[in-house]
């Protein structure tokens, strides 16, 4: 849950970058860009992989370039059901799913880095917000944890 937490946070400050980047994109507010996070996580995993499917021959036909177009469609189909949130012109729709994958990779990369995870979820146990049920704890680290704290 955690990891879908922060996946979706820093998709959202990917979408800001997009804003301010490329012509054509729009958020409107940081919530806008939770909504759209969320909204292109579900496009992406329920549309997507058929449209590729789908998609395939052309894909094939085009040396890839074709999947350019359906990750556009896909961007574009995500803003149509948040308000806030719009992809407008050949710019917005083929240059947005790319400076959105990029912007990603950096923030995503840099949250990996500086274990932004682990830090949200050692902030959680010292405010005494238990495990959510199916996780498991480590007894003997947090015994060590709260010892040394």
């Amino acid at each position: 849950m955690l990891g879908f937490l922060v996946t979706t946070l820093a998709t959202a400050l990917s979408l800001l970058v997009v804003d301010l980047i490329v012509p054509g994109v729009g958020i409107a507010t940081f919530p806008a860009a939770l909504a759209a996070a969320v909204s292109l996580g579900i496009v992406n995993g329920s549309i997507k992989p058929v449209l590729k499917l789908l998609s395939l021959p052309v894909t094939f036909l085009t040396l890839g370039a074709f999947s350019l177009v359906v990750n556009g469609f896909c961007f574009w189909l995500a803003s149509l059901v948040v308000p806030g949130f719009a992809v407008t012109g050949f710019l917005g729709f083929i240059l947005g799913p790319v400076v959105l994958s990029l912007a990603s990779t950096f923030i995503l990369g840099y949250f990996a880095k500086n274990d932004v995870e682990g830090k949200i979820a050692g902030a959680g146990s010292k405010l005494g917000l238990g495990q959510a049920e199916g996780e498991s704890i480590d007894a003997s680290s947090e015994r060590e944890k709260l010892e040394a704290s």
